[in-house]
Order: structure tokens, then C-alpha cells, then sequence
């Protein structure tokens, strides 16, 4: 019974999205979930869940998305018998926004009676600060902290900008992608609640079925309510942090550690790297060791590398990969199945499953991880033939390449 349980409990949560949503991840996401592809030789989610798992007393995790349910299930049981904590996803069946998802499953994350609810998006790349974090939000006693960070004002407008008081951490303004400069301070996406944001995501769905209510009154507002946002969608940014700013409920934590959004293979390359260089410091057996290893490199137990191959540094070789004689590979991540033969060169790309690059051929890209044809990307079952060239290209699924490509998007 939940009445049992030890006070303290906290649930964790993770955003996941939708196959609609991750369209810029193609040709990468065309036969895999964007939260499974690996990094570091890990799938993206599993980085934010081995940082809840060291949450004290907690309760459960939940992934929350649009994926269909057989997608997530062979995954959320391994971990969840991995790591002795169970893992459960949860399928939305229409769109609530960030904050409505939440509130979708509200009874489910209250079984375990939780005092905090931590929740964080998929798609962020960092160190996780969890328990520091954690700390800080019971500090503050306040409903909400989120995880900020400083960065390039030319970037800020990419994502929430936010003001905060520099003695007490609370949020004092908050704007999500504003059109003019606010603050060079961020939203990293990763937040603390307790219990109470469910009363407060219940009152914006009130508030906008009031006011809508009060529209139907004429011809005209009636038209403009039919059009409005439905009252169960509710977003954690513009309806939650912007309202609730410098109302002493939202405080923030800064993180001066690493930080990315993994929109993109390109900047999935990059986050990779990030945490092959962080496995230095939580998971050092995790990480190669050799005469030719240079640097951050992961390499899957099943992997074959033979002993002339020079590997690194940032690379990450998936189950199964067979790495020729005299090979070279430089920043990139080589997935399942992938052959590379001898005296061929990889640098700065993504090789997809089954792929081959044959002898003497090179695929590189040119490490600009935010450009469109800023690396090369192999899709599913490509094939590259002896002394081929490839650079700056991305080549859809079962593709034959017989001459050498430069800056190309291959249908």
C-alpha cells in the first residue's frame, strides 16, 4: 500500500517525444526510436537514467512518449532487471504538451506518494547534476528548480531564456526562444518538482476553459476559442515557468558542466564524444585500452578490431563490427553489424547498421556537427566499394556507392 511506504520516495520521468518529432534525426531514426540510438555505446536515454538511478529512494522511472509501446519494451525490461529499479513506459495517445503528459499520468506517478517528481528531456545531453540539484530544490522549498546554464549570448535565443536572482536562485523572468535578447542564462530542460505542479498545470487547463467558456458569447469569439490551444494541452514553458516567474514557486540550479541539445545525427556525434570524455570520471571500465586506442574510445565486447587498426580519439564501435587491418577511425560511431576493411578511413561520420566501406575508401565529414552536411552520415545497409570516397554526405538506406561523392544527399 502506498500509505506503507518510506516518506521520501521520489519518481523520476523522462520525455521521449514521438517518431513526428524527430524528423531531423532521419536517416538515423527511420528504423530505431531516436531515444535508442546509441551514444557512447549507450542509448541516448540510458545517460539520464543512470543519473536518476543514483537519486536516493527512488521509487520508479517513467518514459513518457508517442512511440508505440513494443519500441520500449524489450529496453525498459533490461534495465529495469539491470539496474534493479523498474522502468515503465507510458504511451500518450494525443499530444498534452510537456507539462500536460505529465498530468495525463498524474495517478500513476503519485502511486509511490512521492515528494519530488524529477523530470527531464530525452533529447539533452549534460552531466545531470541530479543530487546536487536535488538538494538545492528542498533548499529553496519552493514548488520548482530547474537545471540553467550560461552560454554564447548568439545562441540564447535558441532556447528559454530566463532571469534569475543572483543571491536566492529564483526565477525571476522567464521567455521561451524570445525574437530580442533577454538573458544569456538558459533552460536546460531538466527540472524538480513537487507534487504541487500538478495543481498548477490543473489550473491553466481551468483558466483557459473559463475563458473559453466566456468567448462563446459571439460569432466571432467563438471562431478565435474553436482555434485556441485545447485546455488539456499544457506546456511546461510558456504556460508554467513564464506565469509562475517571480512568484517565489521557481527557483534555479546553474551547472557550469557540459550541455547540448541532440537535435540532430550531427550533434549526436558531438554528444557522444561529451560522454565518452565524462565516462573518464563515472565509468572508467567502460572505456578502451591499447596500444592503438587514442583517446575516448568505446568498443562493444563483440566487436572484432584487428591489432593494426588505430582507433580514437571519440569513437564508439557498436555489437558485432568487424574493424580491417591498418583502419583508421577518428570521431565517429560505428553501429551494429558494420564492416570496415583494411586500410580504409572513417572520420567525423556516422556508419549505420550493416553497412561495409570497402578497402582503401575513406568517409569523412568535415566536423561542423551543427551544419547540415556537416559530417557524413551512412544510413542502414550502405555499401561503399573499394577506393571510394565519400565526404560531407548523407546516403540513405541500401545504397550501393561505386564512385566517390562530395557534399551530397543520396536519395
Amino acid at each position: 500500500m502506498a500509505s506503507e511506504m518510506p516518506e521520501g520516495k521520489t519518481v523520476a520521468v523522462i520525455m521521449v517525444g514521438g517518431p513526428t518529432k524527430g524528423t531531423r534525426f532521419r536517416p538515423l531514426s527511420l528504423n530505431l526510436a531516436k531515444p535508442l540510438f546509441p551514444l557512447a555505446g549507450q542509448p541516448m536515454v540510458h545517460h539520464p537514467i543512470l543519473s536518476c538511478k543514483n537519486i536516493p529512494n527512488l521509487a520508479h522511472i517513467y518514459l513518457i512518449g508517442f512511440y508505440e509501446e513494443r519500441e520500449f519494451s524489450v529496453y525498459c525490461s533490461a534495465i529495469s532487471n539491470e539496474l534493479k529499479i523498474p522502468v515503465k513506459y507510458l504511451r500518450e495517445e494525443k499530444a498534452h504538451g510537456s507539462a500536460g503528459g505529465l498530468y495525463n499520468f498524474k495517478d500513476l506517478l503519485m502511486e509511490y506518494c512521492p515528494e519530488d517528481i524529477i523530470v527531464l528531456n530525452c533529447d539533452v545531453c549534460c552531466s545531470f547534476p541530479l543530487q546536487e540539484m536535488l538538494a538545492a530544490h528542498k533548499a529553496h522549498g519552493g514548488m520548482g528548480t530547474l537545471l540553467v546554464k550560461k552560454v554564447s549570448p548568439d545562441v540564447a535565443s535558441q532556447f528559454g531564456e530566463l532571469v534569475a536572482d543572483p543571491n536566492t536562485g529564483e526565477l525571476l523572468h522567464y521567455a521561451e526562444k524570445p525574437e530580442t535578447f533577454v538573458s544569456d542564462h538558459i533552460n536546460c530542460g531538466v527540472y524538480i518538482f513537487t507534487p504541487d505542479i500538478f495543481k498548477a498545470i490543473q489550473d491553466v487547463s481551468t483558466s483557459r476553459r473559463d475563458r473559453a467558456l466566456r468567448r462563446l458569447n459571439s460569432f466571432e469569439a467563438l471562431q478565435s476559442a474553436t482555434k485556441s490551444i485545447p485546455t488539456d494541452f499544457v506546456r511546461l514553458d510558456q504556460d508554467i515557468l513564464t506565469p509562475l516567474a517571480g512568484k517565489k514557486q521557481l527557483y534555479t540550479f546553474e551547472t557550469a558542466d557540459f550541455w547540448e541539445q541532440i537535435k540532430t545525427p550531427g550533434m549526436s556525434l558531438r554528444c557522444s564524444s561529451l560522454y565518452l570524455e565524462e565516462y573518464r570520471r563515472t565509468s572508467p571500465d567502460l572505456l578502451a585500452k591499447g596500444e592503438n586506442i587514442i583517446g575516448d574510445v568505446f568498443i562493444h565486447p563483440s566487436a572484432k578490431i584487428h591489432a593494426s587498426a588505430k582507433i580514437g580519439p571519440n569513437v564508439s564501435i557498436s555489437a558485432n563490427a568487424r574493424i580491417g587491418p591498418g583502419v583508421r577511425l577518428i570521431g565517429c560511431i560505428i553501429l551494429d553489424d558494420v564492416e570496415i576493411k583494411e586500410n580504409a578511413v572513417v572520420m567525423h561520420s556516422i556508419v549505420g547498421w550493416k553497412s561495409s566501406i570497402g578497402r582503401w575508401s575513406r568517409v569523412q565529414g568535415g566536423g561542423d556537427y551543427n551544419a547540415k552536411l556537416g559530417i557524413a552520415i551512412l544510413g542502414e545497409d550502405v555499401c561503399v566499394e573499394d577506393e571510394v570516397v565519400v565526404i560531407n554526405c548523407i546516403v540513405l538506406p541500401h545504397k550501393n556507392l561505386n564512385q566517390s561523392v562530395l557534399e551530397e544527399i543520396i536519395l
